[in-house]
């Protein structure tokens, strides 16, 4: 099975002096996803909670919803032509009588931040499927003072970005800012689909009452897995995508941006944040 980290020789440089060392690099690797047996999906990621970045994958697909809607994910043997399983690929089973979508080349394609489809049907899908509508949630109140500290938190959880420097982090956090779960991978979509996934498989969700954390950007596809999972607050260290804040707008989702010490910016969803008055006017 794929490792999470890898070695490889590069050539050091520093300061005019040169040598050679080994150096620990982020595994990345295929995963291809099944559904019942049909091809459904790849995705690159790291190895590692492969199962449930599957499940968390079918859950922002509008397949999965709970724990009851899965039947078993297995490792397909025999994945290469002389038999070898390579541990690349999940079959996901969806419960007897599950309804499926029907996974039209649209239905399939707009998860994807760079597909180039309209924002209009991208919108659409993600409000028509999801079984997890924020707008009815309980109401949620972070301090701005309580998303500053986060970021730092996720950071001193990131076992593998300390020995690599090249992942991405997901965290999730309960309303009071304390630590539920973390996953890193080379994808921050991958690092999203296995938080959601293991909520799935332990019966967490819809997970009402947590703050999502990611590294990096926050893309349409970020907020969509947020929308689908019932994840009220999305927050990130860098930019927004436009049609991320569009859809956090329309479904409700509280968005946060350029989160980093005290500062940040509230795209969307700003009822959500519990601001002194003082603060508030100025």
């Amino acid at each position: 099975m794929g490792r999470v980290t890898e070695r490889r020789k590069v050539l050091r440089i520093r300061d005019g002096a040169v040598s050679t060392r080994p150096d620990t690099l982020v595994a990345e690797e295929p995963l291809e996803i099944r559904l019942n047996g049909k091809p459904l999906a790849i995705t690159m990621r790291t190895p590692g909670d492969d199962f449930a970045l599957a499940a968390g994958f079918l859950v922002s697909e509008g397949v999965l919803a709970t724990a009851a809607d899965l039947q078993n994910i297995v490792y397909c043997a025999g994945a290469t032509a002389d038999g070898t399983n390579t541990y690349n690929v999940v079959d996901v089973r969806s419960a007897p009588g599950l309804d499926l979508p029907d996974f039209t080349l649209e239905r399939n394609v707009y998860t994807s931040s760079s597909c180039g489809l309209c924002g209009k049907a991208s919108l659409d899908a993600v409000r028509t499927t999801t079984r997890w509508p924020i707008a009815g949630t309980p109401a949620v109140r972070v301090t701005p003072e309580l998303l500053a500290a986060l970021p730092e938190r996720l950071r001193a959880a990131q076992r593998v970005f300390d020995r690599t420097g090249g992942l991405h982090a997901a965290a999730l956090f309960t309303e009071g800012g304390e630590l539920l779960d973390i996953k890193e991978d080379v994808g921050r979509h991958n690092a999203v689909d296995k938080l959601v996934g293991r909520a799935l498989q332990n019966g967490d969700l819809p997970l009402s009452r947590t703050i999502l954390l990611v590294s990096g950007r926050a893309s349409f596809e970020l907020a969509q897995k947020a929308v689908m999972a019932g994840i009220p607050v999305l927050a990130a260290v860098s930019a927004p995508s436009s049609l991320a804040v569009d859809l956090a707008a329309e479904a409700g989702l509280t968005l946060v941006g350029f989160l980093r010490g005290s500062s940040m910016n509230v795209y969307a969803g700003e009822e959500r944040i519990a601001l002194r008055e003082a603060s508030a006017q100025g």
